[in-house]
């Protein structure tokens, strides 16, 4: 593997020339842009639908963790089932609605996983309707992959997180970065797709743990890596904290493209308002293949770059 710390240490200018090279060489000049249910988003030409690829949440807005970013104020949005029924009555008013799947969520419990095992069946059969499952699982032990797999999802989504300080203090687990990793494996044995998370400045805006996350996903040789960004949410303990800068992030997705030069690099939902077009320009000159929600400014980017726009409502792993 190249030496990550090496890349690292280099100027921002040197690593997005290098990872732009190592797309144009693997990719075809598209950009994806992604726009699932969870956002309305309109453009000139373009507008998602309200059902079209839903978030669903199976513990309501409950979470035992109540992380300082969170403090579950992303649950608030979702769909919420408490039992395999309601999970597959919600299925069927989708896809009478037309909906294409849903991506299968939840507060976390006091390990840092999802309550999902209790919903296989439920998640089973939602794939027989037609739609298309992915999940957010957490922290997932052997039986909690098994359980997936039997499940049958199309993919698995996951934090990862490589600062022990950060898993501590800021989602309250007694866990380190080595149960990352071992999830990540959980995951892979049992030969499901996993689109593993980064969210850059995790810890109070800093960076401090998410190039050893990058340095263990590289590892698990992932189908699609997912970079999003502190956004700090009112009425939550981070509320006033100030976001990386657009740079750190943009040198984050070059170090990942440059580490993984064929696998599938995402900007996902979670960008700061302020930086937001910013940030999405940037990762476009640093390789990425698809964009959440992006701003008009990032779309004209990539055009002027040569990149033919293409648009769809699955979430951006799926893409």
């Amino acid at each position: 593997m190249t030496n990550l710390e090496e890349l690292r240490n280099k100027p921002l200018e040197e690593l997005l020339s290098l990872a732009w090279k190592l797309r144009k060489s693997n990719f075809e000049d598209v950009l994806f842009v992604s726009a699932p249910s969870a956002k309305r988003y309109e453009i000139a030409g373009f507008k998602n639908s309200p059902r079209s690829f839903v978030n669903v949440s199976v513990t309501g807005s409950a979470c035992a963790l109540r992380c300082e970013h969170c403090g579950g104020k992303l649950l608030e949005s979702m769909l919420s089932v408490e039992s395999e029924e309601e999970l597959v009555a919600l299925g069927k008013r989708l896809v009478e609605m037309g909906a294409e799947g849903v991506l299968i969520s939840g507060g976390a419990t006091r390990e840092g996983s999802v309550p999902l095992r209790g919903f296989e069946h439920a998640m089973a059969e939602l794939r027989r309707m037609g739609l298309r499952v992915i999940v957010h699982s957490g922290l997932v032990n052997e039986e909690d992959a098994r359980s997936l797999k039997r499940a049958g999802v199309e993919q698995v989504l996951l934090d990862i997180i490589g600062d022990e300080a950060t898993i501590k203090e800021v989602y309250h687990l007694n866990k380190t970065p080595a149960d990352y990793a071992r999830a990540l494996e959980h995951l892979k044995r049992e030969g499901l797709s996993i689109a593993p998370h980064i969210v850059v400045g995790l810890h109070r805006g800093e960076i401090r743990g998410e190039y050893e996350a990058l340095r263990m996903i590289t590892q698990a040789k992932p189908e699609a890596i997912v970079v999003v960004v502190l956004s700090p949410l009112y009425g939550t303990r981070f509320e006033g904290v100030a976001p990386p800068p657009p740079e750190e992030v943009a040198k984050l997705v070059a170090v990942a493209r440059i580490l993984n030069p064929k696998v599938r690099l995402n900007l996902g939902c979670a960008k700061p308002a302020k930086d937001k077009a910013e940030i999405e320009t940037l990762a476009i000159d640093a390789g990425i293949n698809t964009v959440a929600y992006p701003s008009e400014e990032a779309l004209k980017h990539a055009e002027e770059r040569g990149l033919e726009l293409r648009f769809s409502e699955l979430c951006c792993t799926l893409v």
